[in-house]
């Protein structure tokens, strides 16, 4: 049953995370994915027609990975569970921020190293503070994207509709960019991967309340996701802000440009450091384990009915 699966594959994931040992001798799934798309993007972003090759870019791997997890569940359960625990990110992303807010405590230097492993901004400037926000922003959205949106997709359906996520949301940090490369042959891909995070990205924030019961933020929170650059990401990051009582978001720079985005809950604390990034993470195995208990809540019903 799907609830099983889950419930050992985040399991699995949980105890052994991505073994060097296993991927330094071979490819990684998401790794594969990451080829399909460049390699697709290579022979369609040329000449006119930009968009609609997108298009026919996100139809060509829709169809490819629901075919392929279609074809992997037919060889049963253990299958399953191996692949939904490879394509799941919770130990790895627990291990990267980990990781920052241990480096920030030797140097700025090594933590602006570490940070540099999970965001995409320029980190060769970064202040202490700006390190922990952008860990703690990291850690905010892919727990949604990396493990509720994945388990959320598995549970609706199963394998096909995990592999159908994965390879959109790669998609979607390959290609789905708005400059002048990608705006158009990567629009079908963002918004994609958009509609598909609509209901895990809530979810994720929706979590984060529940454990840390800010009911009363409810508003606020609302409001920040909405004035987010992201329609997602400011969900989780939005509610992680608040239950770790600090301020998140605000001007970074990409690519040697200052970008002055909105504060997540402005006012807040900004002088944060390697306690609210460990904060955070003790957050993340929270979510993880309500994630896991709802799943196991789901076959007990299951089982009863």
């Amino acid at each position: 049953m799907t609830p099983f699966v889950l419930a050992s594959a985040m399991l699995l994931d949980a105890a052994f995370g991505e073994p060097d040992w296993l991927w330094s001798r071979m490819r990684h799934p998401a790794v594969l994915m990451g080829d399909c798309v460049g390699w697709l993007e290579r022979r369609l972003n040329t000449g006119g027609n930009r968009q609609l090759k997108g298009v026919a870019a996100v139809v060509v791997l829709t169809l490819g990975a629901l075919g392929l997890g279609a074809l992997l569940a037919a060889f049963g359960p253990v299958v399953e569970i191996l692949c939904c625990a490879i394509l799941l990110a919770h130990k790895s992303l627990v291990s990267h921020v980990q990781d920052v807010a241990d480096a920030l405590r030797l140097s700025l230097t090594d933590a602006r190293q570490m940070v540099s492993r999970i965001v995409s901004r320029d980190t060769g400037e970064m202040t202490g503070p700006q390190v922990a926000r952008s860990a703690i922003e990291s850690a905010s959205e892919n727990l949604s994207d990396g493990v509720v949106a994945p388990a959320f997709w598995f549970l609706v359906a199963g394998l096909p509709g995990l592999l159908m996520y994965k390879v959109i949301n790669t998609a979607d940090s390959m290609v789905g960019y708005r400059n002048e490369r990608f705006l158009q042959y990567g629009w079908a891909s963002a918004r994609f991967d958009d509609l598909l995070n609509l209901i895990p990205a809530r979810l994720t924030g929706l979590l984060i309340v529940i454990l840390s019961n800010q009911w009363s933020k409810g508003r606020e929170i609302i409001e920040d996701a909405q004035r987010h650059i992201s329609p997602n990401a400011g969900w989780p990051e939005a509610a992680m802000a608040r239950a770790l009582d600090v301020a998140l978001a605000g001007p970074r720079s990409y690519h040697g440009q200052i970008r002055h985005l909105a504060w997540v809950n402005e006012g807040a604390r900004e002088d944060i450091g390697a306690r609210e990034v460990e904060r955070a993470v003790n957050m993340l195995w929270q979510v993880w384990a309500l994630c896991l208990g709802l799943v196991i809540a789901c076959l007990v019903v299951m089982l009863i009915v």
